[in-house]
Parts: C-alpha cells; sequence; structure tokens
C-alpha cells in the first residue's frame, strides 16, 4: 500500500543556530548542509540573510554548492530582506524564500501597531516580490497558534492568491496543545478555499515540551510538510526534533499512514556532528539519539533483549545507524547479560565458573555505577591464566611529524625467530598497527582504542585499551608503558594474542 510522503524541511541551520552560544561559521554551515543532503532532506533552511554579512555568507555557500534539496532563505515581508535573501539564493539549484509576518493580536499591537489589513497587505506584498525573483515561496504568519481564526483563513488565502506555494502554520511561543494544534490544522484545510494549490507545513517549538506531539497531531490531521531541527535545538527550549518526528513516522507507520525520504541511517550521524558543531551536548535519554537510547541495565530487561530485542525495542537501532544496542553492566544486571557480554570480549565462561563469577561481577557494581569492558578484563584476568604469548614485542622505530609522512617499523619474536614490518598510516599508532597486521596476518578491525593515565606527572604510566572484531566476536587489549606509542602497540598486539591462544585451544588435538 503506497503511503503519503512527508516533506522533511529542515531549519537547524538558521532556527537551530539562534540557540544561545550555537553560533556556526561559514565552512561550518556548509559541512552540517552536506550531511543534511546525505540524510535527504527536502529543504535546508539556511539561513537570515538579512540579518548580518556571515549569515548572507553562509546561505550563499550552501546554495552554490549543495544539490538535491530546496535551499531556503528567511527574509521578513520587507523588501530590503526579499532583495537580500535572493542575492543569497540565487545560485541554488532550487531556491526558495521564506517571509513572514506576525499575525496574532499581541505582535500586532506590540511590534508593528498594526491592524490586521495593514498586516495583510504586507504579507500580500511580501509575498508578490518574493515570487517575482523566486518560484518557489513559503509564507509563514507568525504566532500561528495565537492568531485569530478568521484572520488566519484570511492571510493565508491571499498569501496563496499572491503566490505562496508553502503555507507555514507555526507555533512560534509553543503554545498550543495537540490537539487544539491538530484541529487548527484540519480548519484551515478545509476552509482555505484554495489550500490545495499549496504545500502546508507546520513548525512548532517546544516550550511546553509539546513540539513533537503538535508536529504529529498536525500531520495526522492533514500536514504536508515538517519544519524540524536536528537534536531539536532551537531557541529557547528549542524545535521539534527531526529524528523523533522522523522515527515516529516510521515506526507508527501503521497509525501514521505517511512515510518520509530520510535516510534514517544517516540520524546518528546527523546528531553527533550537529551537537559536536554547535557544542550543543546531547543528552543521555534524549529519545532516538540519546547515549541511553539503545541501553539496557535492568537484568529482567537484558534478558529479554538478548532472547527478541523487540520486547524492549520498538525501533532498531540500525535504522539510525547505531551499529547494535548496548547491554550496559551494573548493579541491576543479570547473568545472562553478563555472559552475553563476555562471550563477546572472547571469554567462553562455563556453567560452574558463571556464578562465581557473577558475585565477583556484584562487588565492582556496587561499587561503580557502570562496569566497564576493562573492568571485566580485569575480572578475568584474576579468574583465568594470562594469555600465552605467541609474538612478543622486539622493538619498534617511530618516524613522525608535522610534516612527515608517519611511518612505524616494528620487531616480532616468536621463540628464535624474529620478523620485521613498516609501513605508512594516518599516525605513528595507525601505521605501528598496520605493521603488526602485516607480520601477524589477522583479519580483525579496530572498534575502540582509549588511553588513559595510570599515573601523575611527566614519566606518568599510560595504559591503552584496545577492541578489535574478528570474525564477529570483540577481543579486548591492553598495554601500559610511559611510552603512549609502546603502550598502543602492546595493547593491539596483547589483543591479537589472545586471539591466537583461542585459535589453538580450539584446534584439533590441543
Amino acid at each position: 500500500m503506497s503511503r503519503e510522503r512527508i516533506l522533511v524541511f529542515d531549519t537547524t541551520l538558521r532556527d537551530g543556530e539562534q540557540s544561545p552560544g550555537a553560533s556556526l561559521g561559514v565552512n561550518e554551515k556548509l559541512t552540517i548542509a552536506e550531511q543534511l543532503a546525505r540524510l535527504r532532506v527536502d529543504a535546508i533552511e539556511a539561513g537570515f540573510p538579512v540579518s548580518s554579512q556571515a549569515q548572507f555568507e553562509g546561505v550563499q555557500l550552501v546554495a552554490a554548492h549543495i544539490k538535491g534539496p530546496a535551499i531556503v532563505a528567511l527574509a521578513r515581508c520587507i523588501d530590503k530582506d526579499i532583495d537580500v535573501a535572493w542575492e543569497a539564493l540565487k545560485k541554488a539549484q532550487r531556491p526558495r524564500i521564506h517571509t513572514f509576518v506576525a499575525t496574532s493580536k499581541i505582535h500586532m499591537e506590540k511590534k508593528f501597531r498594526k491592524g490586521e489589513d495593514e498586516i495583510l497587505e504586507m504579507a500580500v506584498a511580501g509575498v508578490k516580490r518574493a515570487k517575482s525573483l523566486c518560484e518557489e515561496v513559503e509564507f509563514s504568519p507568525e504566532d500561528s497558534a495565537r492568531t485569530g481564526l478568521e484572520f488566519l483563513l484570511r492571510i493565508v488565502e491571499a498569501a496563496i492568491s499572491a503566490g505562496a506555494t508553502v503555507i507555514n502554520i507555526p507555533d512560534t511561543v509553543g503554545f498550543a496543545m495537540p490537539e487544539q494544534f491538530g484541529a487548527l490544522i484540519r480548519t484551515v484545510r478545509e476552509r482555505v478555499p484554495n489550500i490545495h494549490k499549496a504545500i502546508l507545513s507546520v513548525h512548532c517549538h517546544n516550550d511546553l515540551g509539546l513540539a513533537v506531539a503538535n508536529t504529529l497531531a498536525a500531520v495526522h490531521n492533514g500536514a504536508q510538510q515538517v519544519e524540524v531541527t536536528v537534536n531539536g535545538v532551537g531557541e529557547r527550549a528549542g524545535n521539534a526534533s527531526l529524528e523523533e518526528v522522523v522515527m515516529a513516522l516510521k515506526t507508527r507507520a501503521d497509525f501514521f499512514g505517511k512515510t518520509t525520504n530520510i535516510e534514517t541511517r544517516e540520524i546518528l550521524r546527523t546528531s553527533r556532528m550537529v551537537s559536536s558543531l554547535m557544542g550543543i551536548p546531547v543528552q543521555p535519554n534524549k529519545a532516538i539519539v540519546g547515549s541511553n537510547a539503545f541501553a539496557h541495565e535492568s537484568g529482567i530487561h537484558q534478558d529479554a533483549v538478548i532472547k527478541d530485542a523487540t520486547t524492549y525495542e520498538i525501533m532498531s537501532p540500525q535504522d539510525i545507524g547505531l551499529q547494535s544496542n548496548a547491554i550496559v553492566l551494573g548493579r541491576h544486571s543479570g547473568r545472562h547479560g553478563l555472559k552475553m557480554r563476555l562471550m563477546e570480549l572472547g571469554y567462553q565462561p562455563q556453567p560452574a565458573e558463571l556464578d562465581h563469577i557473577y558475585q565477583r561481577f556484584l562487588e565492582i557494581a556496587d561499587r561503580k555505577k557502570e562496569v566497564f569492558d576493562e573492568d571485566l578484563f580485569a575480572l578475568m584476568s584474576n579468574e583465568t591464566q594470562e594469555t600465552k604469548e605467541t609474538w612478543s614485542l622486539a622493538y619498534f622505530h617511530i618516524l613522525s611529524g608535522n610534516k612527515t609522512v608517519p611511518t612505524a617499523t616494528v620487531g616480532l619474536s616468536r621463540g628464535e625467530q624474529v620478523v620485521q614490518e613498516a609501513a605508512v598510516g594516518d599516525g605513528p599508532v595507525d601505521a605501528a598497527y598496520r605493521a603488526l597486521d602485516r607480520m601477524v596476518n589477522l583479519p580483525v578491525t579496530l572498534q575502540d582504542y582509549s588511553l588513559r593515565g595510570v599515573t601523575g606527572g611527566k614519566d606518568a604510566i599510560g595504559e591503552v585499551f584496545v577492541r578489535v572484531r574478528h570474525e564477529g566476536v570483540t577481543w579486548l587489549g591492553r598495554g601500559a608503558s610511559t611510552d603512549i606509542i609502546e603502550a598502543s602497540i602492546r595493547a593491539y598486539l596483547h589483543a591479537l594474542n589472545r586471539i591466537l591462544a583461542a585459535q589453538t585451544a580450539s584446534a584439533p588435538g590441543s
């Protein structure tokens, strides 16, 4: 059964950038816009060109380089705003001018000191001027949720007659309730006679925590475009969150009967990019993209998720670009969760051992909020004999610098045999790891690398932990030295030796 496609209009670069402290450089705007294009949004609102030279240059750069989505610039219903917006947009493959004027009684009286007829004239004049420059024109009656209904219907009809191709109904201050906002959208669709000539859009703010709920209520009542931001960033409490709206429509397609063009596997990458470049961290319990969104600590939950993830997960972590869910080990975890994580790390605890290991695990969990892989590694090292070293580090030599190609020469010994390899890489550690890969010849993928200082001072010991994946199993390696390159090599080699030891132990006749 075919489903109606909802258009996704992303305003991260305009409304999202208005978050306090979230100002982006011109090139950072382009970087995010390129990722939004990979995410396959339908429109990118790149900025408010008349507000500053940096805004103008940002919109101009995005317009010149991004193909696919419509590139949108915001402008008040003022000739200068509209002309500057067009100047910034005119190299875009699909330019759109988004013009607006406030229509609620409080805004008309306090901001403009004008009556309804004067505001309507401003709207019509603004849309006509934008239309003379640009085929795609979007019009927003600002603060629609607090605008008198009859005036709202009248100004929407007039804007469409003047040439608007998109009508956006914004809840500018997050005032509406979902049932109320849904009814408003339904009324606009039913009572504006020429509404079929325009796309009906909504733009909701989160002042009462209802932006996503209001947006979804609007979609359920006939809205065709949603205006959203990555991570819900935006002025005050933010905007409707792109990832939450999109995944709600995808996960509950049975209810909405709608779809989007979003490549959802790019969601997590986009979220992390926006968070990093704007300097706004994502709260751990944030829906969809928070670090806890697919994490489970409760033993009952872990047991169920291990048996069937859909018991506690209504969407797949892979759908948003996450490799897998996370079994978080802590005092609430059970034996099943602990056993699964140990097996992922390459251990094969026997039933008779597991009770003892679990009790040791609980002792650690009582002292720490979360038990990490490094803790499990230390625990299991005490429970088992140290890994027999197939290969040991004989020597290494590093050539590196900011104008030198990083090169590593590494020597390994196995009994009386000593072998040597050299390799180049992105850095000294990468080069050393490439050399090790050539000598040991195990097909592994480096999944994680972490460094921490064990002691203080200039001669501090650095401890490196690595996770490598081989044939579906993750192996942990640890190395320590006052030289972090040596610690890094020893950690990687330790993981490789553990794999080789396990292969030897499982070989016939061993």
